[in-house]
């Protein structure tokens, strides 16, 4: 008689495998905030710094005479 452990022991060869899973898993999650954790919130984009005075005016951030000042110090 076995006493019932020759069933456990089937499912434990995939034990290993299915923790290896989890942890993979856990780097992946993991890779991607640290990836990420500079954007979140942000598009990054190749805006010039002239679009981005641009849009500043158009927002009301800035009054035109800053953006004449600012425009004038991008462009020199």
């Amino acid at each position: 008689m076995m006493y019932g452990y020759g069933i456990g022991y089937g499912y434990m060869g995939f034990m290993w495998l299915f923790q290896i899973v989890i942890l993979v898993l856990f780097f992946v999650v993991l890779w991607w905030i640290v990836k990420n954790a500079s954007t979140f919130g942000y598009k990054i984009g190749n805006e010039s710094p002239l679009d981005i005075l641009k849009k500043r005016l158009a927002r009301g951030e800035i009054t035109e005479k800053e953006y004449q000042t600012l425009k004038k110090q991008i462009e020199e």
